[in-house]
């Protein structure tokens, strides 16, 4: 538990500024330590896979993507016919024929546990769906996201790992693996392979180490502005390379299809999309662990990312305005990641203790912090805060996140007052 104590105030730029800051009740810190709490994270390593492993994988992966889109064509034809879907337990029953068939005998090849799990997979996929928390299953494609799970039948020795009826197999040991392994995950990205392990961990509940609170505005020009006056500018990974990108796409336009060229060529294309990916997960872990580890609070919009990448060119009876702005915008919102961002957060306050509110940034770039006069006036420039009633001026980014701290810490007293 953590209580807001005291006012402190600071100086960013020439500007003075107010700060809410945490502290733990002492109470409370005993009460959590005593207790412990269990965890599961995520370790992902490289495969040193060869000619004959990487086939397997291969394999693996066009079984389970087979038995998914089998079972979803069969569903699909249920429900014309107006009969319910398979469950899980049918559909057990049915792979398990296909087994014994000699059409498909040959998925008797692949772990039956591996299989298993795709279908439970889509039972889940289909539960979502029903709740209506995504949107239907989809058919799965060759060399999209290939991966197979297994739930047991991993063995670890230094840096081999034994995958079930695979064998032994080298990895690059990273950092050191914690915890019991519950699942493991093979995939591929590009030309590599990686197994991912989930593990569980029993750790005693933490007490996030600071005492601060920040407040962080998204943006664009400037990807995050924390109520402290820290500016941090944005890696744009795709921007930097979309040119180079084009000109490869365009390369492969005018390539023979699927000629040893035109492979050639998508693997180039495929290998910058994944240089693309790891560049802005890199960015991203790196600031929000920072964040993280120095404030034990922190609040952030709580933006509608889909909605704010929606397309504007309208429909044949009402056309969109402005589409090749908007999607220029569409292009620069998604190539930030705030959702990733996000969600980086929340599960590193979790570790350590600490606590994360995403609030409506609805007026935030357009309140005083001191007075609280609300115009739009008060923008003078992107980067430009003025207000019109009291002659306060500042970075519009960084007046936007002290505003979103203080709604933070409105709520947050809201949830804690007695009804």
């Amino acid at each position: 538990m953590r209580l807001l104590t005291n006012l402190e105030s600071a100086t960013f730029g020439g500007y003075s500024t107010n700060r809410w800051t945490w502290s733990s009740s002492p109470l409370a810190s005993t009460s959590r330590a005593s207790k412990s709490w269990q965890i599961r994270k995520g370790y992902k390593y490289r495969l040193k896979t060869n000619r004959s492993t990487g086939a397997q994988f291969i394999r693996f992966a066009g079984a389970c993507r087979f038995v998914w889109n089998k079972l979803l064509s069969i569903n699909e034809h249920r429900s014309v016919a107006g009969v319910p879907r398979l469950s899980y337990a049918q559909a057990c029953e049915l792979l398990a024929w296909w087994k014994q068939s000699e059409e498909y005998g040959w998925l008797s090849q692949v772990p039956s546990q591996v299989l298993q799990q795709c279908l439970k997979d889509l039972d889940r996929a289909y539960a979502h769906c029903v709740a209506g928390r995504t949107a239907p299953p989809q058919y799965r494609k060759k060399f999209r996201s290939d991966s197979f799970r297994s739930p047991q039948g991993f063995k670890l020795d230094g840096r081999m790992v034994s995958l079930p009826m695979v064998g032994w197999v080298e990895f690059w040991e990273s950092r050191p693996l914690d915890g019991t392994i519950k699942n493991g995950t093979v995939s591929r990205q590009g030309r590599h392979g990686f197994v991912a392990f989930q593990v569980e961990l029993e750790l005693p509940d933490p007490v996030h180490p600071a005492t601060a609170a920040v407040g962080i505005d998204l943006g664009i020009a400037t990807f995050a502005a924390t109520s402290d006056g820290d500016l941090h500018p944005p890696l744009n990974a795709y921007r930097r390379v979309e040119k180079k990108k084009a000109r490869m796409q365009r390369r492969l336009a005018g390539m023979v299809k699927y000629s040893c060229n035109w492979k050639k060529q998508q693997r180039r294309i495929a290998q910058l999309e994944i240089r693309i990916a790891h560049c802005r997960h890199d960015f991203l872990h790196k600031l929000s662990t920072e964040t993280s580890k120095n404030h034990a609070v922190i609040v952030i919009e709580d933006l509608q990312v889909r909605n704010m990448s929606r397309s504007a060119k309208g429909t044949m009876d009402e056309p969109g305005k402005q589409v090749a702005q908007k999607a220029g915008l569409n292009k620069a919102i998604l190539d930030q990641g705030w959702g990733m961002f996000r969600r980086m957060l929340e599960y590193k306050q979790v570790w350590q203790g600490g606590e994360m509110l995403a609030v409506n940034p609805r007026y935030t770039s357009q309140t005083c912090p001191e007075c609280g006069h609300v115009a739009k006036a008060n923008r003078v420039q992107q980067a430009l805060f003025s207000c019109v009633a009291c002659g306060y001026t500042y970075h519009a980014d960084v007046v936007a996140a002290k505003n979103i701290l203080a709604l933070g810490h409105r709520e947050r007293l809201n949830a804690c007052s007695p009804r």
